[in-house]
């Protein structure tokens, strides 16, 4: 046992947790009672020589942490629940934020990197915003020290014992240093390159939601009401383009890992990340707003404040357990709950009270908007984002709900909608039709001075075009046998206009001479975005429908008797204009190109080393030769499928995987999808033999043949062609003074030959039979006994069921818009972010001041 390192780590939680405390005290005394900028330098230096102790020992603990992952220290129970022998590098960072205690650890270390930010950046605003850091950052810390004082449970460590938290296990009354050979693993789902980059960039997203929280907070302490405003909008922009991307990447993820068919599941998890995210971006807006046109500064102050109360809300609710039956996504239960509220309830208190109090003294504009007041329709839109977050939150919360009356003894019986995706998309498709429209509305009466007949002329062509190509679009959906309800036309009509304006927009500047708009960009993103979601999910269509007439089994459900087409191996069949070949199962092997042939591998009692059966090539590459060790990852199985197109003779491959976890409900199947410039064809398996079991083998018929004889064997037949010594045995370790015969059997099949070679051994006057399979055809040949005299071989045959697939295929048209929307998206944020510095660096700073900008001053709103 190693203790050493997981002392070094808690000991470092502690001092990273006293850091911020000392930091945060020290900020606020070197600020308190003092204008902007006036700090007071002896209290200033030590909440920076705090912070800078907090950031080492919060490295430190990363360090730690990472080492007992990385050398498979499973005497602590974080690594032996997350993490196993064979795991490869890339999936043990994975294993780092894959429990509660990690992905705190990944969302401290990240507020650490944005306050040594704040200090390069943000001169004038270090004092009082690295205090509201500091603050957050104990309150984080605080959940990973793990220390009990009196009863009262201080957050959860990452370097608990595994005999700390197991501690009924009878082996530590034998043995207190008894340390597991290996650990549970990762979580198979987890197990994807998706997973290594998703949880840093959404932890990023979040913590840089607590910046501009935090210079509000400042704004209001000090009562520098709208100097915050010019900072904090860049952090904005990154936070929101961040976020963005995060939640998308958990999107893709699902997309590419789970097989329930979509991206976007409405799983309150989800919803959790999805709600701060649009209340993030509408308060950009706000920020905007105010900056450029010095309006609803009141708005940006809430929707930023809001932002940081619901990611921490969201903390709540993934981490508290009160989602355990809502949601698959959830943590469970640290006994954290009563610390997550009081981290909730704290800053909760703090904002809203700080904004109570300063209400009154926040600017407000005296302009009156108009309906040709661009203002009017950007906080429109903001006001759009903020009522859809609110019916997920809404919806999300009812667990919530529900746990908080029985806390006060109240029984409820509120419960989630039956079919959450119905639920959620009848509402939230309203709200992206509002989302078009308003992003092209507000983007063409940005750039222009407007009244009646300007808004009108600029106007028109898109709306025009967008009602043209929308009924265009409804009667190429009804030629083709489908439906459109009046919400998916509306809906349509919103993006299609929203692109055609935006796309307008960024003209029209480009004719001016002005730089491309970020602002612009973004809402086109946006756009797109919606119209993929339209169509990929509104419109996804089963291909893979059972056209048989018979059922596969009685045993089934009716989805799977319907949706789903049956392969056995290396039999063609039709499915929707292919022809589609199961060509068997196949293994990762670590180092060599795509997948390897089962076949070609013997396996051993390890069930991750196997023995080559013959050479493994790729290419013109050798890569392993015949009796070479070969390390496979025998957890996951991949199923070969070949795709034939009969109209144009195209074909391709797919490689959907499958693994039996017990713990998921059986059969866990994870998609391979083919991509298209306008559909992707996404395959995955619906049912499989259990490859962990033995095969059920029917009772051995003996065959007594002579070389050159033919026997039938149920469908097929097979020719003994040759008896010969077997001089290279895979696995078994022949010697001297063995003598091993190999009997060589052509079995023909519908689509092609297979060679067999059962084996016959004689060592030290004892006989052995080792049999060999023909997977494809289910046939089992083993050769019995040898008459030499007489030049007589019997075979023994059995016979198993034949290997099987069951196969569900989707088409999802035009889905790429959504994926190019949200590069679009990004792209938008981080060249608003790039023009805004450009500028900033181009002329010194002018002082802040509440009079209105002149008509001509033209900026495009940012998201």
């Amino acid at each position: 046992m190693n203790l050493l390192v997981g002392d070094i780590g808690h000991l470092s939680v502690i001092v990273a947790f006293v850091a911020a405390v000392v930091a945060a005290y020290a900020y606020f005394q070197a600020t308190q009672g003092r204008a902007l900028g006036d700090v007071d330098p002896s209290w200033q230096r030590l909440g920076r020589g705090a912070f800078f102790v907090h950031g080492a020992a919060v490295l430190a603990v990363v360090g730690c942490l990472f080492d007992i992952i990385y050398h498979h220290r499973y005497e602590y129970y974080y690594a032996w629940s997350h993490s196993s022998n064979h795991l490869p590098l890339k999936y043990m960072i994975s294993c780092f934020w894959a429990g509660q205690e990690g992905s705190f650890l990944l969302w401290i270390f990240w507020q650490v990197v944005l306050g040594g930010c704040i200090m390069l950046f943000n001169k004038k605003w270090e004092a009082p915003v690295l205090a509201v850091f500091s603050a957050v950052q104990a309150f984080l810390v605080s959940m990973i020290v793990g220390v009990v004082a009196g009863g009262l449970k201080i957050g959860s460590s990452p370097f608990m014992l595994l005999r700390d938290f197991l501690t009924d296990l009878p082996v530590w009354k034998t043995n207190p240093n008894f340390v597991p050979k290996d650990g549970t693993g990762l979580n198979a789902l987890l197990q994807n390159y998706w997973m290594v980059i998703h949880p840093p960039t959404l932890f990023l997203g979040f913590a840089l939601t607590l910046v501009p929280f935090a210079f509000a907070i400042a704004a209001l302490w000090k009562k520098e009401l709208t100097a915050w405003v010019k900072p904090a909008i860049p952090w904005s922009l990154v936070g929101g383009g961040v976020l963005g991307v995060g939640v998308v990447m958990g999107a893709y993820w699902a997309y590419e890992t789970l097989n329930f068919g979509g991206y976007w599941n409405w799983d309150p998890v989800e919803n959790a990340v999805y709600i701060p995210w649009l209340v993030l971006v509408a308060g950009l807006h706000g920020l905007v707003l105010w900056q450029r046109r010095r309006t609803g500064l009141r708005t940006a102050y809430a929707l930023v404040i809001t932002t940081f109360i619901l990611v921490l809300y969201a903390t709540f609710l993934t981490r508290s357990g009160v989602l355990g039956n809502a949601s698959v996504h959830s943590f469970t239960d640290l006994g954290l709950s009563g610390q997550l509220l009081i981290y909730l309830g704290f800053f909760t208190v703090l904002a809203v009270g700080l904004l109570v109090w300063r209400w009154k003294d926040i600017p407000v504009s005296p302009k009156e908007l108009s309906m040709y007041s661009p203002e009017l329709w950007v906080f429109v839109g903001a006001t759009v984002l903020c009522l859809g977050a609110f019916q997920v939150l809404f919806t999300t919360s009812i667990p919530v709900y529900n746990a908080f009356m029985g806390f006060i003894g109240v029984k409820t019986n509120v419960a989630l909608p039956v079919d959450q995706v119905a639920h959620y998309s009848k509402l939230q498709l309203w709200m992206g039709v509002g989302v078009g429209l308003l992003s092209g509305v507000g983007q063409v009466m940005w750039w222009q001075r407007n009244d009646k007949e300007t808004v009108l002329n600029a106007l028109t062509p898109s709306v025009l075009l967008a009602l043209l190509g929308t009924a265009l679009a409804v009667l190429l959906i009804r030629y083709n046998g489908l439906t459109i309800s009046p919400a998916y036309v509306a809906l349509f009509l919103a993006g299609l206009f929203g692109v055609l304006a935006n796309l307008g927009t960024l003209f029209t500047l480009a004719r001016r001479g002005i730089k491309l708009s970020g602002g612009a960009l973004a809402h086109l993103g946006v756009a797109l975005m919606l119209l993929g979601v339209l169509a990929s999910s509104g419109y996804s269509s089963i291909i893979s429908r059972n056209v048989s007439g018979l059922l596969y089994s009685r045993d089934f459900s009716e989805d799977i008797n319907r949706d789903n087409v049956l392969l056995y191996r290396n039999e063609a069949a039709p499915m929707h204009g292919y022809q589609l070949t199961y060509a068997g199962q196949y293994f990762e092997v670590p180092g060599v190109p795509g997948y390897v042939n089962k076949q070609m591998l013997f396996r051993t009692d390890d069930d991750y080393k196997t023995l080559a059966r013959a050479d493994i090539k790729v290419g013109n590459k050798l890569y392993y030769k015949t009796g070479d060790t070969v390390t496979i990852v025998p957890e996951n199985t991949f199923y070969r499928v070949d795709y034939a197109k009969k109209a144009t003779g195209e074909k391709f491959t797919l490689y959907p995987r499958a693994q039996i976890n017990e713990e998921m409900g059986g059969i866990l199947a994870s998609p391979d999808i083919k991509h298209f410039w306008g559909h992707d064809i996404y395959t995955h398996i619906g049912g499989a033999p259990d490859t962990r079991k033995d095969k059920q083998w029917s009772e051995p018929k003996e065959h007594t043949l002579s070389v050159g004889d033919t026997i039938f064997l149920n469908d097929y037949f097979a020719v003994f062609r040759a008896i010969e010594p077997a001089r290279e045995t895979v696995g078994l370790d022949l010697k001297k003074g063995d003598l091993a015969l190999q009997a060589d059997m052509i079995v023909s099949g519908e689509q092609r030959q297979y060679h067999a070679h059962p084996l016959f051994i004689v060592r030290n006057r004892s006989v052995g039979r080792v049999p060999d399979e023909v997977d494809d055809l289910g046939i089992r040949l083993s050769l019995n006994s040898v008459d030499p005299q007489k030049g007589k071989f019997t075979f023994g045959v059995s016979t198993a069921q034949k290997d099987y697939i069951i196969l569900k295929a989707m088409e999802k048209p035009f889905i790429n818009l959504l994926w190019s929307g949200t590069l679009l998206m990004a792209l938008g944020f981080a060249l608003s972010l790039r023009q805004r510095n450009t500028k900033r660096n181009a002329a010194p700073e002018a002082p802040e001041t509440d009079a209105l900008p002149t008509p001509r001053t033209r900026l495009a709103p940012v998201a």
